[in-house]
């Protein structure tokens, strides 16, 4: 199959039951709590950070199962108990409830999101790309923090929980990608849990200056991961760019993500040596590859081979469903236990004026290009969006059973799969067990 041509998404490149669902009111009522709701239950997992909170979310459908149910909710996890007394009451109409989605990739530090329209330029290649991404910093009147926020924001009312930020690091900006994000995590971090991860868009080889930067980055803490980009084709030192980023890594106790998007041998190549230096530095489970476009050309005994290295290290893989050729082999790597999460990367930025930061719209998109049509199937990318990002981000996944946290969304529908087809409004998103955001506005 021709590839696609560049852009950041190509160059970087168990059916649910049925219910109704009826109405909502925007002013939940509000009572003391006196029964026992029939609901999921917390104990030893802590609060997240948050104050003690009880709340009862009356007459919902988890995963859309035909008999509601009244879900208690104590220290932001889900508790079989019985509600406290003076819990709050929350009136879901019958509403579905489903797990908060969380975006495994995404790159707020780029974003023009709630700004003036931004016209863009022919590029060639990734090192245009980037020319256009200094140009356009320099361009804004809004620093990062702001403009971070109003697409983090954004995507907090469209039912996320939890994202992976990456944040453009290169002499050209200096440390301050990684300080807007983190501005922007601070202030929603009631609504929020956003991972940041310091990424040498430039090369961390071909532009001097950016090693110091990275390590500047891991010293800091404002960095929970350090990423890489391209060894090979972009950067052009393999075992240079991979030792420099492992090495923060096992010196800092942080993690890695790396932007792998060679589709041919040269992938293979950086994706080997990701596995051997994961393994010698005992990084098992610390580290993600992005988009990784080499998995969907390897022939299927390649293919098992690469996933069963991937899963004995524990090496997570994001997707972004830029197009049908080049989604992960999701099925392969999932019978391996290859953990894989789907992320919206970048949003209205120098490189495209796509995105939007809705992972639900995301999990359509999966499902469109991959042309899925049975329930089983757009359940699947449904999961993607959820389970996929959480274990990515090694986060509980929200399950609704005792104890897991309870970041949800309440909407109007009938099952998962319309859901996927239809992405109706997330009427209420819920966070450690508060409501967040309602009819598509921050609470």
């Amino acid at each position: 199959m021709v590839p696609p041509p560049l852009s950041r998404r190509h160059a970087l490149a168990s059916a649910a039951l049925a219910g109704a669902g009826t109405a909502l009111s925007a002013s939940a009522g509000e009572a003391s709590a006196s029964d026992a709701p029939a609901a999921r239950a917390a104990a030893g997992h802590g609060n997240r950070g948050r104050p003690g909170k009880a709340v009862v979310f009356r007459d919902v459908r988890p995963l859309g199962a035909r008999t509601p149910v009244d879900l208690t909710v104590v220290d932001g996890r889900f508790t079989d108990g019985p509600a406290p007394a003076g819990a709050r009451i929350i009136d879901g109409g019958g509403r579905i409830a489903l797990a908060g989605l969380v975006d495994a990739h995404i790159h707020p530090d780029k974003t023009t999101w709630g700004g003036d329209w931004v016209s863009r330029q022919p590029v060639s290649g990734i090192a245009e790309y980037c020319e256009q991404d200094v140009a356009l910093f320099h361009s804004q009147r809004r620093p990062v923090a702001e403009r971070a926020h109003a697409l983090l924001a954004h995507a907090v009312t469209r039912g996320t929980r939890a994202m992976r930020a990456h944040a453009d690091v290169a002499p050209a900006y200096g440390l301050r990608g990684l300080e807007g994000v983190a501005e922007a995590r601070e202030r929603l971090s009631h609504a929020l849990d956003v991972q940041i991860v310091a990424f040498p868009q430039h090369g961390v080889v071909r532009t001097p200056g950016t090693a110091k930067l990275l390590e500047d980055a891991a010293r800091s803490g404002l960095a929970d991961l350090i990423g890489g980009i391209d060894p090979i084709s972009f950067d052009h030192a393999l075992d240079e760019q991979l030792d420099l980023v492992f090495s923060l890594a096992d010196r800092y106790g942080v993690g890695v993500d790396i932007h792998l998007h060679d589709r041919d041998e040269k992938g293979v190549r950086v994706l080997r040596g990701i596995i051997e230096r994961t393994r010698a530095l005992s990084l098992r489970g610390k580290v993600t590859v992005s988009h990784v476009f080499c998995l969907p050309f390897l022939d299927r005994g390649e293919l098992e081979t690469m996933a069963r290295d991937l899963a004995e290290q524990d090496i997570a893989l994001t997707t972004v469903a830029p197009s049908g050729s080049l989604v992960l082999p999701l099925a392969t790597l999932r019978e391996h236990g290859v953990r894989v999460g789907l992320g919206s990367d970048g949003v209205r930025d120098a490189w495209s004026p796509f995105g939007n930061a809705d992972m639900l719209h995301r999990t359509h998109i999966l499902g469109w290009v991959t042309g899925v049509r049975l329930d089983d199937e757009l359940v699947a990318c449904h999961t993607l969006g959820t389970h996929g990002g959480a274990d990515v981000l090694g986060l509980d996944r929200v399950e609704f059973k005792p104890g897991d946290p309870a970041d949800f969304n309440l909407l109007r529908g009938e099952c998962v799969p319309q859901v996927v087809v239809d992405m109706p409004r997330r009427d209420l998103v819920v966070h450690g067990g508060q409501v967040v955001a309602r009819d598509g506005e921050l609470v």
